[in-house]
């Protein structure tokens, strides 16, 4: 009863692109995201957020080494 509800929030959202306007909120949330990923690579250390992991990719695997690898598991 004392949550608020989807209408509520519409008018709320509706009364913020009135007051600001698209371009303004446009602005405003890359300016959040950028402070976000700041706020990301200063907690990581050195760790770079803007590169995307390496990652080692494997030739696909043959019928008889699939096999192979099932019976190490199983083993």
């Amino acid at each position: 009863m004392g949550g608020i509800g989807i209408w509520q929030l519409v008018i709320v959202l509706l009364i913020v692109f009135l007051l600001f306007g698209t371009k303004r909120l446009k602005g405003l949330g890359s300016d959040v995201g950028e402070a976000i990923q700041g706020f990301r690579k200063s907690m990581g250390g050195d760790h770079d957020v803007d590169a995307p992991a390496q990652v080692q990719q494997q030739p696909p695997l043959t019928a008889q080494a699939a096999q192979q690898q099932q019976a190490d598991r199983q083993a």
